[in-house]
């Protein structure tokens, strides 16, 4: 197979960057934590422990030191290439909005004191900025503002991202696969298309390791906020083409030649009728293409293949489906489910981080209320999907995403009858050593049935990490 000259480019670059003895990376040399080592380093309720930062689960305590310093880089130079990237930084893109909002903490109280913070946060964020109560989770009576940080990834990552020349079909806006290599596809949205290329973006993310395992904590509530499960599992991520973690590109031939995208895991070890269950799925590059999923089913002692109809189920007791994992997983496809993008809205909105872990849950009798998050003004992509398939579960999504890293940061799903229907938002976590925004804690709400779901998500990185963690025998030798 021929590879074009920005291809080649990019590998040089990036052999470059990353010149260091295979082994230093191996898996054996890594020690994974388990589901004990997550609840000992931060308890749900009442915890203001910081998760990453420091203690046992703090990266450098955990990785070996030649692993640790393979995967950092120079915050300076980071911080420099992924603006040039780019073309801008955060701070120079906010304060446009509400400018008497200053950095500092806020109560409930002066919301009509202030009615910038109106004017800078989501309906759905303004709405729970109260008391905790019923009938959902997650309120905060105060909000803690500060100035708002440039964010930025691994010089790999930005590398392969200043490389790209993606591109995208002129009549279905669909990614031209064949023209994707690495890292961020669109580093600067325009056109037509831009809303597309936005959720590109998003769909090719580098929220974490390409190579990466983690362990969740996730407790959901009534709504009279009485706790009605506990999930805990873990589970393994392998990115199996657009690698900048070695091996680089295409994980192997059989990746190449099946046109897979990405692998992942998951083993549950609570609630007990869960225990023992093992997810496996494969995604394919093919957006005509089903994706592969399948469940190893404890109680039956058998692998059971989902249908196509199946992504649209409830997850585990969760307020989301599988097609809202990570906020949305969903495919643009021209065949299955085929929706429409609209950019609705480019703004700045204060948006809630959790940069080293330490925001926690009060426990049900205080409300269940969310305490240590640090408010930024963030510059934000609005868009609207519009789901052309009236048996889809839901009419549109409305999408918020962090202009400056890509995240999705927050959605809003809509039923068939124009109704909101299910929330779902991330808590950012940063590394700033590695250059890496990583999977935190989230909350999912079920705006129908009154039902709130929240996660603790520890995540880190795997390298050496095989095929044996996503393969149907790994169903086999993990279910119980």
């Amino acid at each position: 197979m021929k590879q074009n000259r920005c291809y080649t480019c990019f590998w040089v670059i990036l052999l470059s960057l990353t010149l260091i003895a295979a082994n230093v990376l191996a898996a054996d040399n890594v020690s994974m934590p388990t589901v004990k080592d997550l609840q000992n380093n931060k308890k749900f309720y009442d915890d203001p422990r910081p998760l990453y930062s420091t203690g046992a689960l703090g990266f450098k305590n955990l990785l070996p030191q030649q692993v640790y310093e393979k995967l950092s880089y120079d915050v300076g130079a980071m911080k420099k290439l992924w603006a040039e990237t780019i073309g801008f930084k955060s701070p120079d893109a906010v304060n446009k909005i509400a400018p008497e909002i200053k950095p500092g903490t806020y109560s409930y109280k002066d919301k009509e004191q202030f009615p910038g913070l109106k004017a800078l946060m989501t309906e759905y964020h303004y709405n729970r900025f109260k008391p905790g109560a019923p009938p959902f989770a997650g309120n905060f009576p105060e909000i803690k503002i500060v100035p708002t940080q440039q964010y930025y990834y691994a010089l790999p990552i930005a590398e392969a991202t200043k490389a790209s020349k993606t591109q995208l079909d002129d009549k279905s806006g669909i990614i031209k696969e064949e023209t994707y290599v690495a890292g961020y596809p669109f580093p600067r949205p325009e056109g037509k298309f831009k809303a597309y290329q936005v959720f590109y973006n998003w769909h090719k993310r580098s929220f974490g390791w390409d190579s990466k395992f983690f362990v969740s904590e996730s407790r959901g509530w009534t709504k009279s906020l009485k706790e009605d499960n506990v999930l805990l599992n873990i589970g393994w991520f392998l990115r199996l083409k657009g690698r900048t973690m070695e091996p680089y590109g295409w994980f192997d031939e059989r990746a190449q030649m099946q046109n897979e995208e990405r692998g992942v895991s998951t083993e549950w070890s609570s609630p007990r009728d869960m225990f023992g269950n093992v997810y496996s799925g494969l995604i394919y590059l093919d957006s005509e293409k089903y994706d592969q999923n399948m469940f190893y089913v404890s109680g039956l002692r058998r692998v059971r293949l989902m249908s196509s109809t199946d992504v649209q189920d409830s997850v585990g007791g969760a307020d989301l489906i599988s097609l809202d994992i990570d906020g949305c997983s969903q495919k643009l496809s021209n065949t299955i489910f085929p929706s429409k993008l609209e950019m609705i809205a480019e703004r700045e909105l204060l948006l809630p981080n959790n940069k080293d872990g330490s925001a926690y849950f009060t426990p049900p009798e205080k409300g269940l209320e969310i305490h240590n998050l640090e408010w930024e003004r963030r510059p934000v992509y609005v868009v609207k999907m519009t789901i052309n398939d009236k048996n889809f579960i839901y009419s549109h999504r409305i999408l918020y995403f962090d202009t400056e890293t890509f995240i999705l940061r927050l959605v809003e799903n809509y039923d068939q009858k124009g109704r909101l229907y299910r929330t779902y938002e991330y808590f950012m976590i940063f590394a700033p050593d590695m250059g890496m925004p990583l999977m935190g804690s989230t909350l999912a709400q079920d705006h129908l049935d009154l039902h709130s779901t929240s996660a603790i998500g520890y995540c880190m990185p795997a390298p050496g990490m095989g095929r044996e963690k996503i393969s149907l025998e790994y169903l086999f030798k993990s279910g119980k």
